[in-house]
């Protein structure tokens, strides 16, 4: 591949694509055909959105690599030539630190770190591993055929992230139905808006109680930042309605979108259902965060100073789109990239990105996700989908990808 490494694709008229691109409906676990096409033909290249603008799309992972860990590089949404959302609809505005720059993303990003190291997060293990073994025990003694998705990947997150915010789980529905909201494409801005301000006011509550009278807990710590005068109480709202979202959706879709894959690839399966090794089902967990990377709208960054990427140089004020999944399936990378294979070193794929913005609470998710992937598949040996493949509806109209629901038996 290295003879297309020279330079982006020639801007013809109407040859540049619409971006976000459809995936193929009988490869769900798939990037899009045409995104594939484009890492092949060059590290970047001009994409069209919604509204007409053209920011550049990054498809190759060395390239993706030195933009996210490049200072030049900005989260900022307010950034002139910051990429807009996928659709009209989708609205724009920020999530607490995560769509700032240093030195303030750096200052409000610390506040949160603590908790989530791995020591502390290992910590936690013993617990998940009872949560998981409590919603199996539910699913065997209960009738099939179960929707794993609404039985146990949503209720895992949920218990896990209420227990380290302290936030009540008899509240899980409610949140569940507003993350739904909050995440899903076709939802109006009015619609979106409006399920952000009902979370948002339950934990400024949860949040005053706090100060009033401090638990062990991360809403806690949050509120303790409000008592030393370093953040307001409105910014601890905005940073426990970030850990809630991230800490929920996104591992609850890769629990059914992994356990999915995995029963469509039988062999890895066998090989992850009948070990005992921990660094097996811990290497499972990287090769599938690679293989089915559930965000596919891109990381969105906009340049500050002029950068030179593969023999084009991004103009200060234009945006970048980092398409993640494809950088993942990137062959100088990764051989035989669109395989599924647990034995292969995955660790350097960025599911969870790269640089100062990469994900906070990748430790957690990582755990859990060994926790189920080691757990479930032992415990339930005949697990099987109920349905076929044809009737899974997946999540295209959704910013985060995976299952709507997951029909299972044994």
């Amino acid at each position: 591949m290295a003879d297309t490494l020279t330079g982006p694709v020639p801007e013809t008229p109407g040859a540049v694509p619409e971006f976000p691109m459809p995936r193929a409906d009988r490869c769900p676990f798939d990037p899009p055909p045409a995104l594939k096409d484009l890492q092949q033909r060059t590290p970047l290249t001009r994409v069209r959105l919604w509204d007409g603008t053209e920011p550049w799309l990054v498809t190759r992972y060395a390239q993706q690599r030195a933009l996210l860990g490049d200072p030049r590089v900005s989260a900022d949404t307010d950034r002139p030539g910051y990429p807009t959302k996928a659709s009209p609809e989708a609205g724009e505005g920020k999530l607490s630190f995560i769509m700032m720059d240093d030195p303030e993303h750096a200052r409000l990003r610390r506040m949160v770190t603590a908790p989530f190291a791995v020591r502390k997060v290992e910590a936690l293990r013993p617990a998940v591993q009872r949560i998981v073994d409590d919603l199996i025990d539910d699913l065997l003694a209960g009738p099939r055929p179960v929707d794993l998705m609404e039985r146990f990947a949503l209720p895992i997150p949920s218990l896990v992230i209420c227990e380290l915010l302290g936030v009540p789980y008899d509240d899980h529905a409610f949140f569940q139905d507003n993350t739904r909201t909050m995440v899903h494409r076709d939802t109006t801005p009015e619609q979106r808006g409006q399920a952000a301000r009902d979370v948002a006011a339950y934990l400024a509550g949860l949040i005053g109680e706090r100060l009033a009278a401090p638990r062990d807990d991360l809403l806690s710590a949050v509120a303790g930042r409000v008592t030393a005068g370093e953040i307001d109480h409105r910014q601890a709202t905005e940073m426990a309605l970030l850990l809630l979202i991230a800490g929920h959706e996104t591992t609850a879709n890769m629990i059914a979108l992994g356990t999915l894959a995995l029963l469509r690839h039988p062999d890895q399966l066998a090989l992850l259902r009948e070990t005992d090794d921990p660094k097996l089902v811990a290497s499972a967990v990287e090769e599938l965060l690679r293989y089915l990377h559930i965000t596919h709208l891109g990381r969105r960054r906009a340049v500050i100073e002029d950068i030179e990427v593969a023999g084009q140089v991004i103009k200060a004020g234009e945006g970048v789109i980092l398409a993640n999944e494809i950088a993942n399936r990137d062959p100088d990378v990764f051989p035989d990239p669109d395989r599924l294979d647990i034995t292969r070193d995955a660790r350097r794929h960025v599911a969870f990105g790269f640089g100062v913005h990469q994900c906070l609470g990748q430790p957690l998710a990582r755990m859990e996700l060994q926790v189920v992937y080691g757990t479930l598949y032992r415990r339930v040996p005949t697990l099987a989908l109920a349905c076929p493949l044809e009737d899974v509806r997946f999540k295209h109209d959704a910013f985060i990808y995976g299952v709507h629901s997951l029909p299972v038996t044994w």
